[in-house]
């Protein structure tokens, strides 16, 4: 059996309960499976069970690469990178379903990485990612709260999220120290056209100084254009975490016409 590394945050899925919950999320009969960081291959057996058109697995691990060959030999595809260098659009022509046990520390790089790339065409049908609870609190949280913040931003504009559970630290091995919290994201038909490049400028400034009032960050961009202030109604005096996910989407598009 391969060893999890600590310098690539493995922490791999055992609990059969959980394994069996997630795959039941989705159909996966017939359809072209993504699975992120397959560890030991717990969680791709069960897939495999469900009879999928194919199973593409991306494990930047060698030594677990070799192992997982050695189980799985041609049953499934396996592509021994970094998922943050690979381009998922070119991986199927299909869209696909995407599980993911996300090493803990680079899971939201991988998730802006997905989010910032996407176009008007979705690769995927379905993502279900596992995050640190912590990670998934911010994930999910609402305007005036106090998880609220950029990564809260950037993953509601064009996803739907729902939380599926928490899952103790008994359920993988090595045990991790923290809780963990399952993800389950769906595109949206409809979400608010705007550059990603100005929304990532727009949170990373806002989110910068959080406990400040908006005056500075709003003055930093735009100069204290009273327009812009107007139409969005903004209260100066408030807090970053008081804005709105559509008040964030339509500073970005401001943005845009202040630089064109």
């Amino acid at each position: 059996m391969v060893k999890a590394k600590k310098s690539l945050g493995q922490n791999f899925l055992i609990d059969k309960n959980i394994i069996e919950k997630i795959i039941n999320l989705v159909k996966i009969r017939n359809k072209t499976i993504l699975e992120v960081g397959p560890g030991t291959g717990n969680l791709t057996s069960y897939i495999l069970k469900q009879n999928p058109k194919k199973i593409i697995v991306v494990e930047k691990d060698n030594d677990l690469s070799v192992y997982l060959e050695n189980i799985f030999k041609k049953r499934i595809i396996i592509i021994n990178k970094d998922i943050l260098k690979i381009d998922e659009r070119l991986l199927s022509n299909d869209k696909l379903i995407v599980f993911g046990n996300l090493p803990y520390n680079i899971s939201t790089e991988i998730l802006c990485k997905w989010i910032m790339s996407l176009k008007n065409n979705f690769w995927f049908d379905h993502l279900i990612l596992m995050f640190q609870k912590e990670v998934a609190d911010r994930i999910i949280a609402t305007p005036n709260s106090s998880n609220y913040g950029r990564l809260s931003v950037l993953s509601n504009w064009k996803l739907n999220i729902k939380k599926i559970c928490d899952i103790k630290p008994g359920s993988f091995s090595p045990k991790p120290k923290i809780d963990s919290s399952l993800l389950y994201f769906t595109p949206k038909s409809n979400f608010y056209k705007i550059d990603p490049k100005n929304l990532e400028t727009i949170t990373r400034i806002f989110f910068n100084q959080r406990r400040k009032m908006l005056k500075k960050p709003f003055n930093q961009i735009f100069n204290g254009n009273r327009v812009v202030r107007n139409k969005l109604k903004i209260d100066l005096n408030l807090r970053p975490q008081n804005l709105d996910f559509d008040t964030y989407y339509k500073l970005a598009d401001e943005f845009e016409n202040l630089k064109s």
